[in-house]
């Protein structure tokens, strides 16, 4: 899947992956994120996922590492944290393409739900997506069923998640970068706007592409 690279808004690690997903929604960003569990991130070996937004609704989700797409792609990417995350715009007629690949797709609450496990924010999305959306975008046949195959192991890396974070982010020397959103995350990507040192609004960046490859942001 090719996506032209986009203005990078902000770039950050966090244990809650759910927090790109809020961000993009609370700024009705179209654009997308670029998601990196933390066997990429601290072993270079792992998913490399990205998850396209229309007005902050997700579209689709691919994973470069397994060139798979849509529900099984979630899969790939439910992981320990920590994540790495970049949130990029990009306008509508960018994504045009990409968007028009049912393969890639996922209904608009999916993410929220089996990458984030947050049904508020769930909630939040489909109130978000257009009709349309609702309509378009349920799971069928093989996809879904992968997915759902994959559940279980889902939920048992979730319960391990967090405990496997703080020791991963203890070992590293990663505690400082650690944003731990599970509460008041939808506050922190408003405060961002104007102000985080991670934010690109006053500086260049040259942003890369939803492959895997590493990005650069030189920020005043």
């Amino acid at each position: 899947m090719n996506v032209p690279r986009g203005r990078l808004v902000h770039s950050r690690i966090v244990d809650d992956p759910g927090t790109v997903l809020r961000s993009a929604l609370d700024r009705s960003l179209t654009g997308y994120a670029v998601v990196e569990p933390q066997d990429a991130l601290l072993f270079d070996d792992g998913a490399r996922g990205v998850v396209t937004f229309e007005d902050g609704v997700p579209v689709l989700v691919y994973d470069a590492t397994t060139d798979r797409g849509g529900p099984d792609a979630l899969a790939d990417l439910a992981g320990p944290g920590p994540y790495s995350v970049e949130l990029y715009e990009l306008p509508a007629e960018d994504l045009a393409a990409a968007h028009d690949t049912p393969a890639l797709r996922v209904p608009p609450d999916m993410p929220a739900e089996r990458l984030a496990g947050d049904a508020t924010l769930a909630d939040r999305t489909r109130e978000a997506a257009p009709d349309s959306r609702l309509a378009d975008d349920e799971p069928t046949g093989s996809a879904v069923e992968a997915f759902l195959a994959d559940e279980a192991k889902i939920e048992a890396i979730r319960a391990q998640a967090r405990d496997e974070a703080q020791r991963r982010a203890e070992e590293w020397g990663l505690t400082g970068a650690l944003v731990d959103d599970s509460a008041g995350a939808s506050a922190q990507a408003d405060a961002d706007d104007g102000d985080s040192p991670t934010d690109a609004d006053g500086g260049d960046c040259t942003a890369h592409p939803p492959d895997g490859t590493a990005a650069t942001s030189d920020v005043d």
